[in-house]
């Protein structure tokens, strides 16, 4: 029998490894292409208010993308307000105080809870079903699960990242859509 578990830490790792790799040029260039992805989507769906991501590991930074649109669009990025508990939504404009959340990740320094129609989650790996590789901590499957009607979902990262499966567990919610730098 298969420790899944196990397998997603050495996944993981693995995958880890290959971002931290990647030159700041590399970095660069994915990000843009992903954040053109979400062009296309949010040219197409209109989405009134995006839930994103600070990034940490090496993950896409999309936050010059949210910059760039923050004139057209409302963003926010979620907050650890509880281990082991659903993400809250915190309103975000680039530009806004900023103080340290978990992990020491930056979040907005004023609590101001919003619901958001678009979520990107960052990923470390996904599969053909869309089911997505995360950090590990299961806060936004959890948080995924609260809503009665859920946002729409686009997990973002590295084509390198791309599984035959993750081996979903009953926890896991697969993401609606998923956008890489290859497509």
């Amino acid at each position: 029998m298969m420790d899944i578990a196990a397998w997603r830490r050495e996944t993981r790792a693995r995958l880890y490894a290959l971002r931290e790799a990647l030159t700041a040029e590399q970095r660069h260039d994915a990000a843009q292409t992903i954040a053109a992805g979400l062009d296309r989507y949010r040219t197409d769906h209109k989405p009134r208010r995006i839930g994103l991501y600070w990034p940490i590991k090496h993950e896409p930074n999309l936050i010059p993308w949210a910059r760039e649109r923050s004139g057209e669009v409302r963003f926010c990025l979620p907050v650890v307000v509880a281990r082991g508990q659903p993400l809250e939504y915190w309103d975000w404009t680039p530009g806004d105080a900023m103080g340290s959340g978990v992990w020491g990740i930056p979040i907005p320094a004023r609590r101001a809870v919003v619901t958001p129609d678009l979520m990107i989650a960052p990923l470390v790996g996904f599969d053909q079903a869309r089911y997505r590789l995360g950090n590990g901590g299961g806060y936004f499957d959890r948080t995924l699960a609260t809503f009665a009607s859920r946002p729409f979902t686009i997990g973002v990262g590295h084509a390198f990242g791309a599984l035959e499966t993750i081996y979903p567990q009953s926890h896991d919610i697969p993401m609606d859509m998923i956008v890489t730098e290859k497509a």
